[in-house]
């Protein structure tokens, strides 16, 4: 079933006198459960396509369709925050964690703030125990490894229970042992039944996945 529908996709961009074309009449579809690679150089397209996605911009054409609902192009940002919360979790290659906060309170912070501050914390410790950093709860990020910090940043991804994690360039500040640990938790997860989808510029990794998408000027290749 489909998880993920983009049909006729563009993205693009006025600079005055031109007009760039980020992304050129995209269709993809991805299923429940699929582990999707999306590579390409800079400037393909790949950042665009996943911040539409993931609903941090708008397409200028086309429809997406997340979870069989409409991301229709009126829909508040309000709305498309709520979807984002519940719907997507995001990892980057620059981990974005909060230094003055935590590793438990970083991991615990998409649902600090809902009242239930307990429960969140008590679901934070089980998600960094669950990637070997149960140990880890009251240092900073800035006390951490390169790869600590990105399994705290996969922990606190998965505070929400997404249908689907975007993981961009995850690996990227990694050295090849803290890579390769990354890498097999996000198949775990995927093998548990998380849809994923990876942006990356390395080869081997795109092999991990179950289907490799190739961007290239905006388009699929």
């Amino acid at each position: 079933m489909a998880l993920i529908e983009l049909q006729n996709i563009r993205k693009t961009f006025d600079l005055g006198d031109s007009v760039v074309h980020a992304i050129d009449d995209i269709s993809l579809t991805v299923n429940k459960g699929e582990f999707v690679a999306v590579m390409g150089q800079s400037g393909s397209g790949k950042s665009t396509l996943m911040n539409i996605i993931g609903l941090l911009d708008r397409p200028t054409e086309g429809t997406y369709k997340l979870d069989e609902v409409a991301m229709n192009k009126k829909m508040g940002d309000a709305k498309r925050a709520k979807l984002r919360g519940e719907f997507i979790g995001f990892i980057f290659q620059t981990f974005n964690l909060l230094p003055n906060l935590t590793v438990l309170d970083n991991v615990a912070l998409p649902t600090m703030y809902t009242g239930r501050e307990r429960q969140a914390k008590k679901r934070a410790k089980e998600l960094l125990e669950k990637v070997n950093l149960g140990h880890r709860l009251k240092q900073r990020p800035n006390t951490l490894s390169g790869g600590e910090r990105q399994r705290v940043a996969i922990a606190r991804a998965l505070m929400n229970n997404p249908k689907v994690i975007l993981a961009d360039e995850p690996t990227g500040n990694l050295d090849s042992k803290s890579g390769e640990e990354v890498m097999t938790i996000l198949q775990d997860l995927n093998k548990q039944g998380t849809t994923m989808l990876l942006v990356t510029h390395n080869d081997e990794l795109a092999k991990r996945a179950n289907r490799i998408i190739h961007l290239k000027d905006g388009k699929i290749i």
